[in-house]
């Protein structure tokens, strides 16, 4: 009966190689349209003095590094990378410590539990701009339910957002708000997958609760933080929608980000290569802090033998 089972030529391991390109194939093709050719659109504009007022400068590439010289001596630019940096630590720090805090307090099988884990979960939903039209309003005093309840207490607060001081704070707290449920749904998730028979014995062994913590819930639910880190400092550099709404990058420029700065470039200014070169900074800078927080914490296990 074996014999009657010819194996394909070059190998059932050929075959099963030629199975998975054919699978991903259509997939291939999707993401090269959708994602590669505009990103060589951008890469190749960023090597252009291409501009609105210069349309004959689209495809000149006698200095093609112009717009990267540029960058390096633009103080507005470099002061919009320290800007976005403190926003993305900031907005990254708190949504990993919220998240991780609510989990643990609902990590529970009780329908109350259930019901205010499903509560949380509606900022994450909501669309963007809705949520920096709903922070517009709470950080507006003339409007702000919340500023006449302090005032009435006797607690007047000036407005965040027009406060150089706090403006960043407030953007950061409102993209927290939206985001924090992401974490708090990726934490649950692992929570729920954690044995039971490794926290009973050490409980049986005396371990009080910040130990159990320490020693096996953090080390089972890192993996996930580390890709919720991930995932949310990539997403920190487009919070483009609560910039544009609540501070249009001011008060000043405190809280011109680099992508704002970006579109400040390409669409105020018409200055398209050198937005598409600042684009090509931003991309370049997420792929190395992902990669270096990925190699900080995204291998939990160590392995001795190799």
């Amino acid at each position: 009966m074996a014999s009657l089972i010819a194996a394909p030529a070059g190998g059932w391991q050929a075959e099963r190689r030629r199975a998975f390109a054919l699978g991903l194939a259509p997939a291939l093709a999707v993401l090269l349209v959708i994602t590669l050719l505009p990103a060589a659109a951008l890469l190749v504009g960023s090597l252009t003095p291409l501009s609105l007022t210069d349309p004959a400068g689209t495809f000149r590439f006698d200095d093609p590094l112009v717009n990267y010289r540029h960058l390096l001596e633009d103080e507005r630019f470099l002061g919009s990378i320290g800007t976005q940096l403190q926003l993305s630590v900031a907005s990254v720090a708190l949504q990993l410590g919220v998240g991780l805090g609510l989990a643990l307090l609902l990590d529970g099988r009780s329908a109350v539990l259930r019901a205010t884990r499903t509560a949380f979960l509606i900022p994450m939903v909501l669309p963007p701009i809705v949520v920096a039209l709903i922070w517009k309003i709470i950080y507006t005093p003339d409007v702000s339910p919340v500023h006449r309840a302090l005032e009435a207490a006797g607690w007047p607060v000036r407005s965040l957002i027009a406060n150089p001081d706090t403006a960043l704070w407030a953007i950061a707290f409102a993209d927290t708000w939206q985001w924090f449920p992401f974490t708090l749904l990726m934490v649950l998730a692992a929570l729920q997958t954690l044995p039971a028979d490794p926290v009973e014995a050490a409980s049986l062994d005396g371990a009080n609760r910040w130990q159990l913590f320490r020693y096996i819930v953090f080390p089972h639910i890192r993996p996930v933080l580390v890709v919720c880190g991930l995932f949310r400092l990539i997403d920190s550099f487009k919070a483009f929608p609560l910039i544009y709404v609540l501070t249009d990058g001011g008060p000043g420029n405190v809280t011109e980000v680099t992508n704002y700065y970006g579109f400040i470039q390409a669409f105020n200014f018409s200055y398209w290569g050198y937005g598409s070169a600042i684009a090509m900074v931003i991309l370049a800078g997420v792929f190395l802090l992902s990669w270096g927080i990925g190699k900080l914490g995204w291998n939990t296990h160590e392995h001795p033998d190799r």
